[in-house]
């Protein structure tokens, strides 16, 4: 523990040398600003900053990548709270109750419990890094395909109550997801599925941000036209206020969400650690682990403060814990630790349990760095809450193409492909239309995330099995897991059971 403790010291020193310092502070400013723009997300912020630290050591150059990637993980809250648009995946889960709070003149009180979830999430999930990461490292080793399915039924199983009482209208949403999530090549045969009417645009699958923006940005918008029409053509965006009494109010009102977001914190590290898993599958189970903990779960949907604060941690736990297979393993927990690998190699770093040994002093300055980022980035998202808040004032028709225009740069972005942007207006309009007809948008948006990483994990378990789905059930970490996940999977079903037996008992007492 002491010796940790020395090396940390060591790593701090490094961190406050002037070069680094200010390599933090920018980069974490950078972030921001890259989280926050649609479709721009963390991946490609560092690899289109990642040629510009060949001008400095490499120890800075990793500090101020990371100061980048832990930036956009808080960035990415603010255009999902502000516009209703994910700024990237893995804010999908913010935007379920972060735009509600926004748009009910409460998008301070959104931002900051954001930021702080954030600040926690980062904090816990780098003391873990700090002290558990040798044996944190041998768990995620372990993990094989039979053990991340499971992981993943346990998140469609959190997710079963996301769309309120009517469970079939759930799982008609997740079905969705599952289906748009098969486009594209199958992966053991390689043959096209699901290429509709021949559209080439369709081989690469349907990309998860086009989804997310269509709903969640182009279907709020529509959704918000409406609304703004049937009011009289007043504007829905202009209450919000920022004030020093408003901010304090707000941070008192977060001790309420300490469940949420210490869960999330613990759960994002854990995911994030698992090859190949991230932070947006994280931030989605958090949000539905939240829900299902909470003793208001109605609220969730509606603006919970807890629905913000809870995948808000998880994705910066994540974002943390996906570094650790990367520098002990030489496994990138993620696409921006992929990046991050890269550059190390061309550094001429070599990831791996002896990094920690011949390179300590870039080890642990890269550790310490984290712990600044952390801090310097929950000021500054702070210090700009006002210059947030100004965006929900600008008059709606000025907005509302703002938000459009954004919108098809998102879509555009991640592929530079045309076909994404039509695909994205028609799940624009059909996101639209489900909310009309009230059926739940989250389990759909979980299902084409989860999707891809649960049936390669699924069908090469049964590969390794000759069939037999008794892997899931006789190993040491995916048993429980599978176990856990069929409970909740069936516990709505258990919850509408004993209130109809309930409602009877009730209804023979009035008899009598």
């Amino acid at each position: 523990m002491l010796e940790i403790l020395g090396l940390l010291l060591q790593g701090f020193a490094v961190v406050f040398e002037p070069q680094n310092l200010l390599l933090i502070i920018g980069g974490c400013a950078l972030g921001l600003f890259i989280g926050a723009m649609p479709g721009l997300g963390s991946v490609n912020g560092v690899a289109i900053l990642l040629p510009l630290t060949f001008l400095v050591p490499p120890t800075g150059a990793i500090i101020f990548l990371a100061a980048i990637y832990y930036g956009a993980m808080y960035g990415g809250a603010i255009s999902s709270i502000m516009l209703g648009i994910p700024g990237a995946s893995t804010a999908v889960a913010t935007t379920f109750d972060g735009r509600p709070l926004a748009k009910q003149g409460m998008a301070d009180k959104a931002l900051i419990g954001a930021a702080v979830a954030s600040f926690i999430g980062g904090s816990i999930s780098v003391l873990l890094f700090t002290f558990f990461a040798p044996p944190l490292a041998h768990v995620a080793l372990v993990f094989g395909a039979p053990e991340e399915f499971a992981l993943m039924m346990l998140a469609f199983a959190t997710f079963v109550g996301l769309g309120g009482d009517d469970i079939f209208k759930t799982l008609f949403s997740i079905c969705i997801g599952l289906v748009l999530s098969a486009v594209g090549f199958d992966i053991i045969s390689g043959e096209p599925r699901l290429v509709l009417w021949d559209i080439t645009g369709f081989l690469h699958g349907v990309n998860f941000l086009v989804l997310a923006i269509g709903i969640y940005g182009i279907g709020e918008m529509l959704w918000t036209v409406e609304e703004h029409a049937l009011g009289g053509g007043k504007s829905m965006l202009s209450d919000a206020t920022v004030t020093v009494a408003r901010t304090v109010a707000a941070l008192k009102e977060l001790v309420v969400t300490w469940k949420a977001t210490v869960l999330g914190s613990f759960l994002g590290y854990f995911v994030g650690i698992l090859p190949a898993a991230g932070a947006t599958p994280g931030s989605l189970m958090a949000y539905g682990l939240a829900k299902q903990i909470s003793k208001d779960p109605e609220k969730f949907g509606n603006g919970a403060i807890e629905g913000v604060c809870a995948p808000e941690a998880a994705n910066n736990a994540a974002s943390t814990g996906s570094m650790l297979p990367m520098l002990t393993l030489g496994i990138p927990g993620s696409p921006t630790t992929a990046i991050l690998l890269g550059g190390m190699v061309i550094w001429g770093l070599e990831p791996g349990p002896r990094l920690f040994v011949d390179h300590s002093e870039f080890v642990w300055g890269l550790i310490a760095s984290l712990y600044a980022a952390n801090l310097f980035t929950l000021l500054i998202n702070i210090a700009f809450i006002p210059v947030f808040i100004k965006v929900l004032k600008t008059p709606f028709t000025i907005l509302a193409p703002v938000i459009f225009t954004l919108c098809l740069i998102g879509g555009y972005a991640p592929t530079q492909d045309l076909h994404d942007v039509w695909l994205m207006i028609v799940f624009g309009i059909t996101g639209y239309l489900m909310r009309k007809l009230d059926y739940p948008l989250a389990p759909a948006v979980l299902a084409i995330v989860l999707g891809p990483l649960a049936e390669p994990a699924l069908r090469q378990s049964l590969i390794i099995s000759d069939g037999e789905f008794s892997i899931f059930f006789n190993r040491t970490y995916a048993g429980p897991i599978m176990v856990i996940a069929i409970i909740l999977l069936f516990l709505p079903l258990f919850k509408i059971g004993f209130v109809k037996l309930r409602d009877a008992k009730a209804a023979s007492d009035r008899r009598r």
